[in-house]
Protein backbone atom coordinates (compact mmCIF):
# COMPACT_ATOMS: atom_id res chain seq x y z
CA UNK A 1 0.00 0.00 0.00
CA UNK A 2 1.35 3.45 -0.53
CA UNK A 3 1.91 5.58 2.17
CA UNK A 4 0.06 8.66 1.99
CA UNK A 5 1.11 12.08 3.63
CA UNK A 6 0.84 15.87 3.41
CA UNK A 7 2.71 18.38 4.70
CA UNK A 8 1.11 20.51 7.31
CA UNK A 9 2.50 24.35 7.25
CA UNK A 10 3.54 25.32 11.00
CA UNK A 11 6.32 26.94 13.10
CA UNK A 12 9.70 24.87 13.40
CA UNK A 13 10.01 25.83 16.86
CA UNK A 14 7.01 26.60 19.38
CA UNK A 15 8.44 27.81 22.92
CA UNK A 16 6.04 28.30 25.69
CA UNK A 17 7.40 28.55 29.08
CA UNK A 18 8.30 30.80 31.65
CA UNK A 19 11.52 32.78 31.30
CA UNK A 20 11.02 31.76 27.74
CA UNK A 21 12.56 34.95 26.04
CA UNK A 22 15.82 34.09 28.05
CA UNK A 23 16.64 32.00 25.33
CA UNK A 24 15.22 33.87 22.79
CA UNK A 25 18.91 34.67 20.93
CA UNK A 26 19.52 30.98 20.58
CA UNK A 27 16.07 30.24 19.37
CA UNK A 28 16.67 33.02 16.90
CA UNK A 29 20.35 31.48 16.12
CA UNK A 30 18.47 28.24 14.28
CA UNK A 31 20.17 27.49 10.99
CA UNK A 32 16.13 27.73 9.61
CA UNK A 33 15.82 30.94 11.21
CA UNK A 34 18.61 33.29 11.54
CA UNK A 35 22.24 31.80 11.25
CA UNK A 36 24.19 35.04 10.80
CA UNK A 37 21.77 37.35 13.48
CA UNK A 38 20.79 39.66 10.76
CA UNK A 39 16.85 40.09 12.12
CA UNK A 40 14.42 43.29 11.62
CA UNK A 41 11.94 43.35 14.77
CA UNK A 42 8.79 45.19 14.51
CA UNK A 43 7.87 46.04 18.02
CA UNK A 44 5.05 47.94 19.67
CA UNK A 45 5.69 51.18 21.26
CA UNK A 46 4.12 49.65 24.34
CA UNK A 47 4.93 46.43 25.94
CA UNK A 48 7.97 45.53 23.14
CA UNK A 49 9.17 48.47 24.02
CA UNK A 50 9.76 47.94 27.50
CA UNK A 51 11.18 44.04 26.29
CA UNK A 52 13.50 45.97 23.73
CA UNK A 53 15.69 47.32 26.24
CA UNK A 54 15.84 44.14 27.72
CA UNK A 55 16.39 42.08 24.59
CA UNK A 56 18.77 43.97 22.19
CA UNK A 57 21.91 43.08 23.66
CA UNK A 58 21.21 39.44 23.50
CA UNK A 59 20.64 40.14 19.50
CA UNK A 60 23.14 42.20 18.47
CA UNK A 61 23.18 42.04 14.64
CA UNK A 62 19.06 43.16 14.35
CA UNK A 63 17.23 46.64 13.55
CA UNK A 64 14.56 47.60 15.74
CA UNK A 65 11.39 48.88 13.57
CA UNK A 66 8.59 50.88 16.00
CA UNK A 67 4.94 49.81 14.50
CA UNK A 68 2.83 53.12 15.17
CA UNK A 69 -0.67 50.81 14.89
CA UNK A 70 -2.48 47.62 12.84
CA UNK A 71 -3.79 49.27 9.94
CA UNK A 72 -2.71 47.98 6.72
CA UNK A 73 -0.70 51.01 5.97
CA UNK A 74 1.67 50.65 9.28
CA UNK A 75 1.60 46.86 7.33
CA UNK A 76 3.18 48.71 4.09
CA UNK A 77 5.35 50.69 5.34
CA UNK A 78 6.78 48.99 7.94
CA UNK A 79 7.52 45.95 4.74
CA UNK A 80 9.17 49.10 2.63
CA UNK A 81 11.41 50.18 5.30
CA UNK A 82 12.36 46.72 5.65
CA UNK A 83 13.21 45.59 2.31
CA UNK A 84 16.67 46.95 1.70
CA UNK A 85 18.18 45.40 5.04
CA UNK A 86 19.30 41.78 3.91
CA UNK A 87 17.76 40.30 6.86
CA UNK A 88 17.01 36.64 7.17
CA UNK A 89 14.28 37.20 9.39
CA UNK A 90 11.37 39.49 10.67
CA UNK A 91 10.70 39.12 14.31
CA UNK A 92 7.21 40.45 15.62
CA UNK A 93 7.81 41.35 19.08
CA UNK A 94 3.94 42.88 21.00
CA UNK A 95 0.42 42.37 21.00
CA UNK A 96 -1.65 41.01 18.11
CA UNK A 97 -2.04 44.17 16.31
CA UNK A 98 2.23 44.07 15.82
CA UNK A 99 2.36 40.68 14.91
CA UNK A 100 -0.28 41.05 12.29
CA UNK A 101 1.77 43.53 10.83
CA UNK A 102 5.12 42.16 11.05
CA UNK A 103 3.22 39.03 9.06
CA UNK A 104 1.94 41.20 6.65
CA UNK A 105 5.57 42.70 5.95
CA UNK A 106 7.23 39.84 5.97
CA UNK A 107 4.98 38.35 3.51
CA UNK A 108 5.38 41.32 1.31
CA UNK A 109 9.24 41.45 1.68
CA UNK A 110 9.34 37.55 0.91
CA UNK A 111 10.90 36.78 4.49
CA UNK A 112 9.93 34.30 6.84
CA UNK A 113 8.67 35.60 10.46
CA UNK A 114 9.19 34.89 14.22
CA UNK A 115 6.20 36.12 16.64
CA UNK A 116 7.31 36.91 20.16
CA UNK A 117 4.02 37.16 21.82
CA UNK A 118 3.45 39.67 24.60
CA UNK A 119 -0.50 39.00 24.98
CA UNK A 120 -2.77 35.84 24.69
CA UNK A 121 -5.80 38.55 22.93
CA UNK A 122 -6.45 36.12 20.21
CA UNK A 123 -5.11 33.39 17.55
CA UNK A 124 -3.27 35.15 15.22
CA UNK A 125 -0.24 34.76 17.02
CA UNK A 126 0.11 31.59 15.08
CA UNK A 127 -2.59 31.66 12.04
CA UNK A 128 -1.98 32.18 8.44
CA UNK A 129 -3.87 35.91 8.26
CA UNK A 130 -3.37 39.08 9.39
CA UNK A 131 -6.50 41.12 10.54
CA UNK A 132 -5.72 45.11 9.30
CA UNK A 133 -7.73 47.89 9.87
CA UNK A 134 -8.39 49.68 5.80
CA UNK A 135 -10.41 52.41 4.49
CA UNK A 136 -13.05 50.53 4.46
CA UNK A 137 -12.92 48.68 8.16
CA UNK A 138 -10.66 45.88 8.37
CA UNK A 139 -9.85 43.24 6.18
CA UNK A 140 -8.13 39.72 6.07
CA UNK A 141 -5.14 38.89 4.92
CA UNK A 142 -3.26 35.74 3.65
CA UNK A 143 -0.02 35.24 4.76
CA UNK A 144 2.69 32.58 5.84
CA UNK A 145 2.52 30.68 9.08
CA UNK A 146 5.12 32.41 11.67
CA UNK A 147 8.41 29.91 11.28
CA UNK A 148 8.95 30.74 14.99
CA UNK A 149 6.67 31.19 17.93
CA UNK A 150 8.09 32.39 21.57
CA UNK A 151 5.60 32.57 24.02
CA UNK A 152 6.70 34.09 27.55
CA UNK A 153 4.45 33.22 30.70
CA UNK A 154 5.83 35.61 32.86
CA UNK A 155 5.15 38.44 30.56
CA UNK A 156 1.82 37.18 29.60
CA UNK A 157 1.37 37.46 33.42
CA UNK A 158 2.19 40.82 33.63
CA UNK A 159 0.19 42.35 30.96
CA UNK A 160 -3.29 43.41 31.48
CA UNK A 161 -5.64 40.63 32.10
CA UNK A 162 -8.50 42.27 29.63
CA UNK A 163 -6.20 40.13 27.02
CA UNK A 164 -5.83 36.62 28.69
CA UNK A 165 -9.70 36.78 28.71
CA UNK A 166 -10.05 38.01 25.21
CA UNK A 167 -7.61 34.64 24.41
CA UNK A 168 -10.27 32.72 26.57
CA UNK A 169 -13.03 33.90 24.24
CA UNK A 170 -11.31 33.40 21.12
CA UNK A 171 -10.38 29.74 21.95
CA UNK A 172 -13.67 28.95 23.24
CA UNK A 173 -15.82 30.31 19.66
CA UNK A 174 -13.78 27.62 17.95
CA UNK A 175 -16.42 24.91 19.72
CA UNK A 176 -19.03 27.08 17.87
CA UNK A 177 -17.08 27.61 14.51
CA UNK A 178 -16.81 23.79 14.25
CA UNK A 179 -20.68 23.28 14.70
CA UNK A 180 -21.16 25.55 11.64
CA UNK A 181 -18.81 24.02 9.94
CA UNK A 182 -20.23 20.62 10.32
CA UNK A 183 -23.84 22.64 9.54
CA UNK A 184 -22.60 23.71 6.27
CA UNK A 185 -21.45 19.98 5.41
CA UNK A 186 -24.49 18.44 5.90
CA UNK A 187 -26.71 21.42 4.56
CA UNK A 188 -24.59 22.84 1.29
CA UNK A 189 -22.19 19.80 1.23
CA UNK A 190 -19.13 22.15 2.34
CA UNK A 191 -16.05 19.77 2.43
CA UNK A 192 -14.66 19.55 6.06
CA UNK A 193 -10.95 19.03 6.91
CA UNK A 194 -11.05 15.99 9.92
CA UNK A 195 -7.64 17.12 11.32
CA UNK A 196 -8.18 21.06 10.82
CA UNK A 197 -11.64 20.82 12.64
CA UNK A 198 -10.33 17.98 15.27
CA UNK A 199 -7.85 20.33 16.10
CA UNK A 200 -9.15 23.44 16.55
CA UNK A 201 -12.33 22.15 18.48
CA UNK A 202 -10.25 20.07 20.73
CA UNK A 203 -7.91 23.36 21.73
CA UNK A 204 -11.70 25.01 22.45
CA UNK A 205 -12.49 22.05 24.52
CA UNK A 206 -9.26 22.13 26.40
CA UNK A 207 -9.70 25.61 27.33
CA UNK A 208 -13.23 25.38 28.42
CA UNK A 209 -12.71 22.23 30.46
CA UNK A 210 -9.68 23.61 32.30
CA UNK A 211 -10.14 24.84 36.01
CA UNK A 212 -7.56 27.01 36.65
CA UNK A 213 -7.67 30.80 36.19
CA UNK A 214 -6.37 33.62 34.58
CA UNK A 215 -2.79 33.72 36.65
CA UNK A 216 -2.11 29.95 36.56
CA UNK A 217 0.88 29.11 34.41
CA UNK A 218 -0.77 25.64 33.89
CA UNK A 219 -3.82 27.34 32.33
CA UNK A 220 -1.90 29.70 30.15
CA UNK A 221 0.29 26.83 28.57
CA UNK A 222 -3.44 25.18 27.88
CA UNK A 223 -4.68 28.46 26.39
CA UNK A 224 -1.36 29.30 24.77
CA UNK A 225 -1.23 25.73 22.93
CA UNK A 226 -5.08 25.97 22.43
CA UNK A 227 -4.30 29.32 20.61
CA UNK A 228 -1.22 28.08 18.64
CA UNK A 229 -3.31 24.99 17.64
CA UNK A 230 -6.32 27.33 16.06
CA UNK A 231 -3.50 28.78 14.04
CA UNK A 232 -2.39 25.61 12.76
CA UNK A 233 -5.58 24.31 11.73
CA UNK A 234 -6.22 27.35 10.01
CA UNK A 235 -3.15 26.86 7.83
CA UNK A 236 -4.04 23.03 7.29
CA UNK A 237 -7.51 24.13 6.13
CA UNK A 238 -6.24 26.66 4.21
CA UNK A 239 -8.97 28.68 5.25
CA UNK A 240 -10.81 30.78 8.58
CA UNK A 241 -13.13 28.34 8.67
CA UNK A 242 -11.86 25.80 12.36
CA UNK A 243 -12.15 29.06 14.08
CA UNK A 244 -14.71 30.95 12.51
CA UNK A 245 -18.38 30.86 12.27
CA UNK A 246 -21.43 32.56 13.43
CA UNK A 247 -19.30 33.89 16.44
CA UNK A 248 -17.11 35.96 14.03
CA UNK A 249 -19.67 37.22 11.74
CA UNK A 250 -21.74 38.62 14.66
CA UNK A 251 -17.83 40.32 16.05
CA UNK A 252 -17.13 41.85 11.99
CA UNK A 253 -21.06 43.19 12.32
CA UNK A 254 -20.17 45.05 15.67
CA UNK A 255 -17.18 46.34 14.05
CA UNK A 256 -18.29 47.71 11.14
CA UNK A 257 -21.82 48.89 12.37
CA UNK A 258 -20.06 50.09 15.55
CA UNK A 259 -16.75 50.67 14.81
CA UNK A 260 -15.74 53.45 17.37
CA UNK A 261 -17.88 51.07 20.31
CA UNK A 262 -17.13 47.80 19.80
CA UNK A 263 -14.90 45.39 22.54
CA UNK A 264 -12.10 43.18 22.10
CA UNK A 265 -12.22 40.37 19.50
CA UNK A 266 -12.45 37.55 22.04
CA UNK A 267 -15.15 39.22 24.27
CA UNK A 268 -16.95 39.51 20.99
CA UNK A 269 -16.57 36.26 19.64
CA UNK A 270 -17.42 34.75 22.96
CA UNK A 271 -20.67 36.25 23.37
CA UNK A 272 -21.12 35.80 20.02
CA UNK A 273 -20.52 31.64 20.32
CA UNK A 274 -22.83 31.96 23.23
CA UNK A 275 -25.52 33.06 21.38
CA UNK A 276 -24.95 31.31 18.41
CA UNK A 277 -24.86 28.33 20.17
CA UNK A 278 -28.09 29.13 22.06
CA UNK A 279 -29.60 29.45 18.22
CA UNK A 280 -29.13 26.14 17.44
CA UNK A 281 -30.52 24.00 19.89
CA UNK A 282 -27.39 23.48 21.90
CA UNK A 283 -28.55 25.22 24.97
CA UNK A 284 -26.58 23.10 27.47
CA UNK A 285 -23.60 24.08 25.49
CA UNK A 286 -24.45 27.21 25.73
CA UNK A 287 -25.12 27.43 29.21
CA UNK A 288 -21.54 26.14 29.76
CA UNK A 289 -19.94 28.43 27.53
CA UNK A 290 -21.93 31.27 29.60
CA UNK A 291 -20.60 30.11 32.98
CA UNK A 292 -17.21 29.64 32.12
CA UNK A 293 -16.81 33.06 30.19
CA UNK A 294 -18.53 34.29 33.19
CA UNK A 295 -15.88 32.69 35.93
CA UNK A 296 -13.27 34.19 33.89
CA UNK A 297 -14.61 37.50 33.93
CA UNK A 298 -15.97 37.76 30.41
CA UNK A 299 -18.93 39.18 28.98
CA UNK A 300 -22.18 37.02 27.70
CA UNK A 301 -24.56 39.76 27.44
CA UNK A 302 -24.41 42.90 24.79
CA UNK A 303 -25.00 45.37 27.77
CA UNK A 304 -21.88 43.98 29.46
CA UNK A 305 -19.90 45.12 26.46
CA UNK A 306 -22.10 48.57 26.12
CA UNK A 307 -24.76 47.57 23.42
CA UNK A 308 -28.56 48.22 23.77
CA UNK A 309 -30.61 44.90 22.55
CA UNK A 310 -31.57 46.77 19.67
CA UNK A 311 -28.55 47.11 18.30
CA UNK A 312 -27.17 43.78 19.20
CA UNK A 313 -30.27 42.73 17.64
CA UNK A 314 -29.17 44.72 14.33
CA UNK A 315 -25.54 43.33 14.39
CA UNK A 316 -26.79 39.77 14.08
CA UNK A 317 -29.39 40.60 11.13
CA UNK A 318 -26.11 42.79 9.37
CA UNK A 319 -24.07 39.65 10.09
CA UNK A 320 -24.00 37.39 7.16
CA UNK A 321 -23.32 40.18 5.34
CA UNK A 322 -19.68 40.28 6.98
CA UNK A 323 -19.17 37.04 5.25
CA UNK A 324 -21.00 36.40 1.93
CA UNK A 325 -20.39 32.76 1.21
CA UNK A 326 -20.21 31.53 4.55
CA UNK A 327 -22.71 29.23 5.85
CA UNK A 328 -23.73 29.24 9.39
CA UNK A 329 -26.91 28.73 11.77
CA UNK A 330 -27.33 32.69 10.78
CA UNK A 331 -27.83 31.63 7.00
CA UNK A 332 -29.73 28.86 8.19
CA UNK A 333 -32.21 30.01 10.80
CA UNK A 334 -32.64 33.14 7.98
CA UNK A 335 -34.35 35.18 11.12
CA UNK A 336 -36.55 38.14 10.89
CA UNK A 337 -35.36 41.05 13.03
CA UNK A 338 -38.39 39.73 15.18
CA UNK A 339 -37.52 36.61 15.73
CA UNK A 340 -33.82 37.74 16.21
CA UNK A 341 -35.22 39.54 18.90
CA UNK A 342 -37.75 37.16 20.60
CA UNK A 343 -34.10 34.99 20.52
CA UNK A 344 -32.10 37.05 21.82
CA UNK A 345 -34.50 38.08 24.59
CA UNK A 346 -34.44 34.12 25.60
CA UNK A 347 -31.12 33.79 25.76
CA UNK A 348 -31.06 36.62 28.11
CA UNK A 349 -33.36 35.45 30.41
CA UNK A 350 -31.82 31.97 30.81
CA UNK A 351 -28.41 33.85 31.43
CA UNK A 352 -29.53 36.11 33.99
CA UNK A 353 -31.91 33.41 35.81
Amino acid sequence: MPVLTRLIPSPVVVDINAGALDDLAGLLADQRISASGKLAVAYSSGSGAKLRERLAPALPGADWYEVGGGTIDDAVKLGDAMKSGHYDAVVGLGGGKIIDCAKYAAARIGLPMAAVATNLSHDGICSPVSILDNDAGRGSYGVPTPIALVIDLDVIRDAPVRFVRSGIGDAVSNISAIADWELSHRETGEAIDGLAAAMARQAGEAVLRHPGGCGDDDFLTVLSEGLVLSGIAMSIAGHTRPSSGACHEISHALDLLYPKRSASHGEQVGLGACFAMYLRGAKAQSALMVEVLQRHGLPVLASEIGFGESEFVKAVEFAPQTRPGRYTILEHLDLSTDQIRDAYADYAKTVSS
